[in-house]
């Protein structure tokens, strides 16, 4: 996802510019000072106190120049306009948020305000179109049965939302399209950059793509 998140600003904003960028839900800061070191502003919004912690001794590690380029603000990411003024950002990232909120909507209008012209909005998200993938491919019958009725939040709608809030669909990806079944403590493969050569590939190829685990969708603001 990072690959394909700097491919995007690549193709969009002049090299060189340092982007302002927010990124609502940061988690432990790990995209967040990635961008920082690579020159950006940036702002996380993070409510969990103890995440914020986490980021805040990862920052502490870094240069003072990176440092000085990001700001934490513990927050619910719902209330941006509480924080930010419209228009404050080049690029507002929201990443594993919307499928732990019943209706997300509201918090997706709210980011898209906070773009400026021309900006771009990045958001990862859980395929509910192959909810039933992972439990089927484990064996799991009864798992992949009850995924076909998970609630649709999937491309279609995501699609229809982003034109709604007026920062329509540019490009999508797949994100974990075969390696969504590895146990989480299993030990990295030794042809690791292959591994990630597939699965980038395969994320932006039909019909792969359709069927991977979380979707990375960018939509522009006009």
């Amino acid at each position: 996802m990072a690959r394909q998140l700097e491919e995007q600003i690549v193709g969009r904003f002049p090299v060189g510019r340092r982007l302002r960028v927010l990124d609502v839900g940061m988690g432990q800061g790990a995209q967040a000072l990635r961008l920082a070191r690579a020159g950006h502003q940036m702002t996380g919004v993070e409510q969990d106190p103890a995440l914020i912690a986490a980021a805040r001794e990862a920052l502490a590690g870094e240069p003072e120049g990176i440092r000085e380029r990001m700001r934490i603000v513990q927050g619910d990411g719902r209330d941006t306009g509480v924080h930010f003024l419209p228009g404050s950002f080049d690029v507002v990232l929201c990443h594993g948020v919307l499928m732990h909120l019943e209706e997300p909507d509201a918090l997706l209008a709210g980011l898209a305000r906070m773009l400026a012209p021309g900006g771009m909005l990045s958001l990862l998200v859980r395929n509910s179109d192959a909810s039933a993938m992972r439990p089927g491919l484990s064996g799991d019958w009864a798992g992949a049965l009850a995924g076909f009725g998970t609630a649709p939040y999937g491309l279609t709608r995501l699609t229809a939302t982003l034109a709604g809030i007026g920062a329509p669909l540019h490009t999508w990806y797949g994100v974990r399209v075969f390696t969504d079944t590895v146990a989480d403590d299993a030990a990295l493969p030794g042809d690791m950059d292959t591994l990630l050569a597939v699965e980038e590939r395969a994320g932006r190829t039909d019909p792969y793509r359709g069927v991977a685990a979380l979707l990375h969708l960018c939509g522009v603001r006009g």
